[in-house]
């Protein structure tokens, strides 16, 4: 299978196994991953506290970033300096320049962090969303994840809408929109396995149309 510099984006739901279908396409596919990772070269670059970042992904608020994004601050004449930026816009320009690199560096799979948006056209890039059934989501929650089984099915709606929140704040596409990616997968319904069988698949194929 040619990697041809592949860049592979994973969105999911909270509890979906997204992450764990990440590290093993990259493990077959003999390519870099990254996650938490991306976090600790975020820090080192931009000399923010590393904790800072852990729960970047569910936040989202009112700042100058959203107002470029929409084009309502944009002038000729204006150049925007980082420090001009909230907390969570900064944190957010330093993971896309992260994620921006490693995917210029060589082909790798990225798990969250709004990837799918910061790398959208890329001709080599192929955006996945992993979802699954609240119960499956709440299993894996108390038995991957050590989650605690009272509330667990609060916390799956919490985590799911600050990263809907956070994804659609910074994106123009829509997440867990099907139209948003190349395959919506149920990892509930086939399992971490044959859900990475079929990407691995999908990818064998998707220049033969």
């Amino acid at each position: 299978m040619e990697n041809n510099h592949l860049i592979i984006t994973i969105s999911r739901e909270y509890g979906s196994g997204g992450r764990e279908i990440g590290r093993q396409l990259a493990s077959r596919l003999g390519i870099a991953y990254y996650d938490k990772k991306l976090i600790i070269q975020a820090a080192q670059k931009s000399g923010i506290d590393e904790n800072l970042f852990d729960n970047v992904e569910e936040r989202a608020n009112d700042s100058l970033i959203y107002s470029l994004a929409m084009g309502l601050y944009a002038s000729a004449n204006h150049t925007v300096n980082i420090a001009d930026l909230t907390m969570n816009d900064r944190i957010y320009k330093v993971q896309s320049d992260v994620i921006k690199q490693v995917a210029s560096e060589g082909p790798c799979v990225i798990v969250g962090r709004c990837a799918d948006h910061i790398l959208r056209g890329l001709p080599n890039c192929v955006n996945l969303f992993i979802h699954a059934s609240m119960e499956n989501r709440a299993r894996r929650a108390i038995e991957v994840y050590k989650q605690p089984e009272d509330g667990i099915l609060d916390l799956l709606v919490r985590m799911d809408k600050r990263r809907r929140s956070y994804h659609n704040y910074y994106s123009d596409e829509k997440w867990g929109d099907a139209h948003s990616y190349h395959i919506s997968l149920d990892s509930g319904v086939i399992g971490i396995e044959a859900a990475v069988e079929v990407i691995l698949c999908y990818l064998s194929h998707r220049d033969e149309t």
